[in-house]
């Protein structure tokens, strides 16, 4: 089997240097090139040796053009403004685009969708496939359960986290209202603070943590009179993550342009993105 060409973006953060260690160790994988933005001290750096991994021979990048257009696919784990210049990169290149930034806007998520109409885009909020089936459960289980079930998503992770709430805690929140048939954006509530009345029935509500070294943890909770479930995923260590992302771009090999998510690449769905309502869409 041709090993496939992959390029890790932001490779000297945690999640890049796990990516390019988990790229390192995937026999069907070889790592083509990796970048970072300017003024990073690890521009120049061995990407291997940065992950503590073997060396690889390569310096980290500043200018990810030609690394994409030489590639199979790019692993993204950036910030929103980089993950929308790759996509157009990646549009332009015919490489296959593998994203795990959280934090996109609609108008990003709609750069991704530009992208996958002329390549293979997988973009989902969370690469574990525990997570990946919770959606499933939290989706199915707010369906079966009525409005006289309050729903709260709890999430914690580490004092690093720039973002609140989570990604993976907002489409665990999208995919319950797809479940109950509503619109996410009008039933959320991401701050609670001071006098605020009587919950309003039907709410989606959001409590956030940091602290520590904590990977990350997502409670969604079903609570009404006389009881209370709870549907929980806790990662230990980031390497599920990047393991699956990777999983990801080797799934991509062959594949048709279209916006893809992890329940594709784990065969829970088979049917493209595009084919899905929209507000189904990343969860």
């Amino acid at each position: 089997m041709t090993s496939l060409n992959i390029v890790v973006a932001g490779a000297a953060g945690r999640m890049g240097q796990m990516l390019v260690a988990e790229v390192a160790e995937t026999e069907a994988c070889h790592l083509r090139g990796a970048t970072e933005p300017e003024g990073s001290p690890a521009l120049g750096a061995d990407p291997g040796v940065l992950a503590g991994a073997a060396p690889t021979g390569l310096a980290i990048q500043e200018d990810p053009a030609g690394l994409i257009a030489a590639a199979d696919v790019v692993i993204d784990f950036t910030t929103p403004q980089a993950t929308v210049a790759h996509a157009r990169l990646a549009a332009q290149a015919g490489t296959a685009l593998v994203v795990g930034t959280t934090g996109l806007s609609a108008e990003d998520e709609n750069s991704l969708s530009l992208a996958a109409r002329h390549v293979p885009v997988v973009y989902a909020a969370n690469y574990s496939p525990g997570v990946t089936l919770l959606l499933d459960l939290v989706k199915r289980a707010a369906a079966a359960l009525d409005a006289d079930y309050d729903i709260d998503i709890l999430e914690m992770h580490h004092r690093h986290k720039v973002d609140a709430p989570s990604g993976t805690a907002l489409a665990l929140g999208k995919a319950a209202a797809v479940g109950r048939g509503v619109d996410h954006e009008t039933v959320k509530q991401t701050v609670r603070s001071g006098q605020t009345g009587a919950r309003p029935r039907g709410e989606i509500g959001y409590a956030t943590l940091r602290g520590g070294d904590v990977v990350g943890e997502h409670d969604v909770i079903f609570a009404t009179e006389g009881e209370r479930l709870t549907l929980s995923h806790k990662a230990s260590a980031r390497r599920v993550f990047a393991a699956g992302a990777v999983k990801a771009a080797l799934w991509t090999a062959g594949k048709h342009p279209g916006l893809y998510d992890m329940r594709d690449v784990l065969g829970l769905r088979r049917e493209a993105a595009e084919t899905i309502p929209d507000a189904e869409r990343h969860l």
